[in-house]
């Protein structure tokens, strides 16, 4: 059976405890007062069997749960179908019920002895005591009702298809039950979905058949040696589910290192490494992208050249490194100053492209002014008490015979107007010329 509390998972991070705590509470005491309802009609043990037998089921459900292992993402999977499914075909779906819940109630308190949080098994014990002792009494109930035979001793084509009925029921509570759970705590259902856990589970109900009817004949030699190679059977699967669960841990890491060196590799393809903004190549491929579009549409677009005023001087008087540290902290201001729409990209050594979409050659002029009037006015102290920086900007907006050359020309030559006219300025549409 799947059951929601994995060997060392703690519920942090996971939803609310609060919330997982209401929903195993809740489980923990409706299998209570299920069982409360039942027993005085029922009695304890009131087959053919004694507190030796129950006392072999409640340790075979505990070495059955033993047997089990971690899955990857939510849960742990365990043999203890065999355990469960048997003890119902051998003392009756009640006695099975509380069996098997009780196993599931004392096996995670060993867990204290390896620092999980009392918290984590107490929530633990509630949540796989809950959902065990409810979903053997009422599959196993089912199965009785329609007349499936306590103790099996023996097969025949009806009785085969009511343990069918009862492993699917049992299936399909156990499933739905986790569901809820994972939807409370805000998880996608759908990675409960594992092709070797269901083949786990399903080859658990012929195990089960047979000890149940080995037991029910009381063939003592053949009983101890199906036991015997059933967990040694057990025993092999969980080495093999571990292994297998550290190869597609050890898969999903290389395969996420993958995705984040493949990302990076993107990035670097498109973003300048010093000041990351995007680099030439895909202000290029953007700008000729825009044009089109802005063209097909008739939409406004304009875009900016900007340079920093006197740059050489601070590599030759400061340092390359102090040129770096200016180049990124002007990258800063652009980014921040700029619009979630428009793009910005290191164009050349100290020379930037502003990409404004849907916006007039005016609005960006007044965008361009803040930038200006931000970066004369940033603090550079932390680089040199005597460096000053100014950044020039050179408008032009897209016309109906605009190419990407062409648009990008006439930014450059109002930039360079700018320059020659004292720069820390700004030069856009013919006859506009801001400064300070």
């Amino acid at each position: 059976m799947e059951n929601p509390i994995a060997e060392n998972e703690s519920v942090e991070g996971k939803g609310t405890w609060r919330g997982d705590l209401i929903f195993a509470t809740t489980l923990f005491l409706t299998a209570v007062v299920a069982l409360a309802n039942v027993l005085p009609r029922t009695g304890v043990l009131a087959g053919q069997y004694g507190w030796g037998t129950a006392l072999f089921f409640l340790l075979f459900g505990v070495f059955t749960i033993t047997m089990g292992f971690a899955r990857p993402g939510f849960g742990h999977v365990s043999f203890d179908r065999v355990a469960q499914i048997s003890s119902v075909l051998v003392l009756g779906p009640v006695d099975a019920a509380w069996i098997n819940g009780l196993a599931s109630l004392v096996y995670p308190v060993h867990r204290l002895w390896k620092d999980v949080p009392v918290r984590d098994v107490v929530l633990a014990s509630l949540h796989n005591a809950g959902m065990t002792t409810l979903v053997i009494l009422a599959c196993g109930s089912l199965y009785v009702f329609l007349g499936g035979p306590i103790p099996l001793i023996g097969l025949d084509l009806r009785i085969g298809g009511l343990l069918l009925l009862l492993m699917l029921s049992m299936q399909g509570m156990n499933d739905a039950l986790m569901t809820a759970l994972m939807y409370l705590r805000k998880q996608d259902p759908s990675t409960m979905l594992n092709v070797f856990t269901v083949g786990v589970e399903f080859a658990s109900v012929p195990v089960a058949i047979l000890v149940a009817i080995i037991f029910a004949r009381l063939e003592l030699p053949v009983f101890v040696l199906l036991l015997f190679a059933m967990s040694l059977g057990m025993m092999v699967l969980k080495q093999y589910a571990g292994m297998r669960t550290k190869l597609e841990a050890l898969v999903d890491a290389r395969t996420e290192e993958l995705r984040q060196k493949t990302v990076e590799l993107e990035r670097q393809a498109t973003h300048d490494k010093l000041t990351g903004l995007f680099n030439r190549r895909y202000a290029d491929e953007f700008l000729q992208r825009e044009i089109e579009n802005s063209k097909r549409h008739d939409r406004e677009f304009t875009i900016a050249l900007a340079d920093i005023d006197h740059f050489k001087q601070v590599n030759d008087l400061h340092s390359h490194a102090a040129g770096d540290e200016v180049l990124r902290r002007v990258a800063e201001i652009l980014t921040n100053r700029c619009r979630k729409t428009d793009v910005v990209a290191r164009y050349g050594g100290e020379e930037f492209l502003l990409c404004f979409p849907d916006t007039s050659a005016e609005f960006a002029e007044q965008i361009c002014s803040q930038i200006r009037n931000a970066v004369e006015k940033a603090n550079w102290s932390h680089i040199s008490a005597e460096i000053n920086i100014t950044i020039s900007f050179g408008i032009a907006e897209v016309g109906v015979d605009s190419r990407r050359t062409s648009i990008l020309s006439d930014a450059d030559t109002r930039l360079y107007q700018a320059k020659n006219k004292g720069r820390n300025r700004i030069v856009g549409l013919p006859g506009q010329d801001k400064t300070a």
